[in-house]
């Protein structure tokens, strides 16, 4: 019996560990309703060997890069990772277009007192529209935010190895 216990508790911890965190993928979620503008999707991983993954500048792992799906026809994708602010990481998400073009970005979960003012809408619009090959740089073409500097600056190197990662996807056919 107690064995069968164990093999369950086991169980329930393997199921749990796969896909997003509750609290993220709702967020995910939302905002992929609210910009594609849709009720129902699909949202599947994609996954990149880690042969291909080891040489990108973005890191490519688990549940952070997925394709979003309706009425079986590729709407975009959705990229998941974290970058560091003073202290702590934060979580962000890029929102694709079928072309690989930045829809949207967004700070899921910001970790600190300070530098927080880099999830504002107004400041993350200055991505959209960018694409592989696109170079971006704090203080020319991405604004900065006193007091955020730090996060400002690591945003938009996230943003820089995407948009390099993705280049190098898409040279080699894989998205």
């Amino acid at each position: 019996m107690k064995m069968k216990f164990i093999s369950i508790l086991i169980l329930a911890l393997v199921l749990m560990s796969f896909g997003l965190p509750k609290n993220i993928q709702k967020k995910v979620d939302k905002e992929i309703v609210k910009t594609f503008g849709i009720e129902t999707f699909n949202f599947t991983e994609v996954k990149i060997a880690k042969s291909i993954s080891k040489d990108l500048p973005s890191k490519f792992e688990e549940n952070n890069l997925f394709k979003i799906e309706a009425d079986n026809k590729l709407l975009g994708y959705a990229y998941l990772s974290q970058a560091p602010s003073k202290t702590a990481l934060y979580d962000y998400l890029v929102l694709l277009d079928k072309d690989l073009i930045v829809l949207k970005s967004k700070v899921l979960m910001y970790r600190e007192e300070y530098g927080g003012e880099i999830g504002s809408t107004r400041w993350l619009k200055q991505f959209i529209g960018k694409k592989g090959g696109d170079q971006l740089k704090h203080g020319d073409n991405i604004m900065a935010i006193s007091g955020a500097t730090i996060s400002v600056r690591s945003m938009t190197n996230a943003m820089n190895d995407l948009l390099k990662s993705i280049q190098i996807l898409q040279s080699q056919n894989i998205l």
